[in-house]
């Protein structure tokens, strides 16, 4: 299998490792989980909290420095050696190797020309690292009495995968030692480099991933120099806040769901090989053969001998693969912006609205995604729209009036206007809305062009830049969209153009006709509805309205973009360790969070990145 492994202990800058008793290490850390264990800061306080948690880690990490383990030589020398091993294993190495692609980092590349659609990698199970294989390993008698471990899968793996780097005899090590000695993920941003993200739809989600990330380290590392069923894990003479943020990062970037050997459930999996794909658009293409017992993957495309072979990651946002990935994917087909609308129950016509809604299968308050090419919105979106904008008689007419129930399905289908005088207002809303949204960031999109073509910005930097322009340029995109198309349903109703009808035919064209968007099984009768108060507004009057509902509403997301937990699409509720934690357990397991970022897909859409 190549040259022996050989672990050492990492010297620091003075050629001797740091030196630190284990009280004072100890009261470091139950400071920093206390500090990380507390109330959530109020809105806007959360930056300060940030720079509160991540003094105490410096500090951490300098008395820290040196003790941390890592492996001779580069990581391009042990790519021998995990070929070597995967082929042993009973894995297909032929047909591709490891190879640099430059500022895409390392990935696979074909030896011969690769077919699309054509099998050309399969990893069986023996070689991934999983919940079962931690629960099998030396981690086994400690996991299987701690229930925060149980039910953080994620963090399971990244103790698993510490484990095993310690460990010279480990099945895994041609595996361990083939990963990257650091990522690009936001735990490694200077506190410069994060504060490029201020402002943006991102930095909450960043902030939060860093402060779990110190929540869990402190927790784990009390656990491990304390619990009986430790005392013989090797994480025992060291385990420094560098590793865990290696370890985290090294599960958040390429973890995977599998199900398990019975196929009654999923568990998480890295998957040793696979992983070393990078993303381009496309589909997913990988799967798991259950009557083999191995996770395959075709080609995405004709591949020709000596091309970068490129797998799908799924459809995420810039945002999600600079938090959750670390990098920032130029072309990505599935860009968006998150933003948040609901109608307010303080409103007059909040039931008759929210009821509208419900039939459609819409929440009356929900987070939508403004996408970067066309349509902007989603249909889902536009009936959102509409129903927000409309008359107490058009609510009436969707409620109560003839064929209201096949008008509900009409809602997210462009082709049918709820009226002339609706569709002007709701794209009224959403320019205002977009403009308004463009002012809560600090900088323009010129001043980040020129930004960026700094010679010697770092590449953190560069990311963090390119994401707040993505997010701006997606916004702008959409401010435009909306004034468009205000002036084009002007135009219709100023030459009194007939509004389309919904046939009973043009069921099959509705965009909204799938599972989710399908009647609730129940219909509330509505009571007899308050007598209207006064001649219905005009056109022009109603898009003032717009402007206003705009305004108000882009002051609750400029509040969200900078760090309201309340506006996020939360992928686990924010859950927070008890001051004593082996004291609260039981209601710890209930509502205990993963890292940030650590977004499983069931469909094995690959979770990772290259340096």
């Amino acid at each position: 299998m190549g040259k022996k492994s050989r672990v050492k202990t990492q010297k620091s800058g003075s050629g001797a490792a740091a030196v630190v008793s284990p009280k004072e290490m100890m009261n470091l850390i139950s400071e920093l989980l206390q500090k990380c264990s507390s109330a959530t800061p109020s809105a806007g306080k959360e930056w300060e909290e940030y720079v509160q948690i991540r003094a105490l880690v410096e500090k951490i990490r300098k008395k820290q420095k040196g003790l941390s383990i890592i492996f001779d030589g580069s990581r391009e020398d042990h790519f021998a050696d995990l070929l070597s091993w995967a082929r042993d294993c009973g894995a297909s190495t032929d047909g591709f190797t490891v190879a640099d692609f430059g500022a895409e980092g390392f990935g696979l590349q074909a030896t011969k020309d690769i077919k699309v659609e054509e099998l050309f990698l399969w990893i069986p199970r023996k070689m991934l690292m999983t919940v079962e294989s931690a629960q099998n390993s030396i981690l086994g008698p400690l996991y299987s009495q701690d229930r925060i471990m149980q039910a953080m899968g994620n963090v399971t793996l990244a103790l698993h995968l510490l484990c095993e780097r310690c460990c010279p005899g480990s099945h895994w090590l041609p595996y361990v030692r083939s990963l990257p000695l650091e990522y690009d993920t936001p735990l490694y941003f200077q506190q410069d480099e994060v504060q490029l993200l201020l402002g943006t739809q991102a930095i909450p989600d960043v902030l939060s991933q860093y402060k779990n990330a110190a929540r869990q380290y402190a927790y784990f590392y009390k656990l491990v120099q304390t619990h009986p069923a430790a005392s013989k894990l090797p994480l025992k003479d060291s385990f420094t806040f560098d590793d865990f943020r290696w370890a985290v990062s090294s599960v958040m970037t390429r973890q995977n769901q599998i199900p398990t050997e019975d196929g009654s459930r999923v568990t998480l999996a890295l998957i040793p090989l696979w992983d070393m794909c990078n993303h381009t658009n496309g589909l997913i293409t990988t799967g798991y053969n259950l009557e083999d017992d191995r996770c395959e993957c075709v080609a995405l495309r004709d591949y020709k001998e000596n091309e970068q072979i490129y797998i799908f990651y799924g459809t995420r946002s810039n945002a999600e693969f600079v938090i959750h990935n670390g990098f920032f994917f130029q072309d990505n087909a599935h860009d968006r912006v998150k933003i948040k609308l609901g109608v307010s129950k303080s409103e007059r016509l909040y039931a008759m609205k929210a009821e509208v809604l419900a039939r459609a299968g819409i929440p009356a308050s929900c987070v939508f995604a403004l996408h970067c090419n066309e349509p902007p919105i989603s249909a889902q979106l536009l009936a959102f729209l509409r129903v927000f904008c409309m008359t107490e008689e058009e609510l009436n007419d969707y409620l109560l009036g003839e064929g209201a129930i096949n008008k509900i399905f009409t809602l997210g289908n462009s082709e049918f206007p709820v009226s002339w005088e609706n569709e002007i207002k709701l794209w009224t809303f959403l320019e205002t809305r977009a403009a308004l949204l463009l002012k809560t960031y600090k900088t323009t999109t010129e001043e980040d062009r020129s930004l960026l073509e700094k010679p010697d910005l770092s590449l953190h930097s560069r990311v963090a830049i390119q994401l707040r322009s993505a997010e701006k340029q997606i916004l702008e995109k959409v401010s435009a969209s909306g004034r468009d198309k205000r002036v084009q349903f002007e135009q219709k109703l100023e030459e009194g153009a007939p509004l389309p009808r919904y046939e009973e035919s043009d069921i099959a064209l509705l965009e909204n006709s799938d599972a989710e968007g399908k009647l609730p099984i129940i219909l509330r009768k509505l009571e007899e509805a308050e007598e209207e108060e006064g001649a219905e507004e005009d056109a022009k009057e109603d898009a003032e309205d717009a402007k206003e509902d705009a305004e108000e509403d882009a002051k609750e997301d400029n509040r969200l973009v900078n760090g309201d937990k309340s506006g996020e699409v939360a992928e686990e509720e924010e859950e927070k360790f008890s001051k004593d934690v082996n004291s609260n357990l039981d209601s710890e397991e209930k509502s205990v969070e993963s890292l940030k970022g650590q977004k499983e897909e069931a469909n094995l859409s690959a979770s990772r990145t290259e340096e």
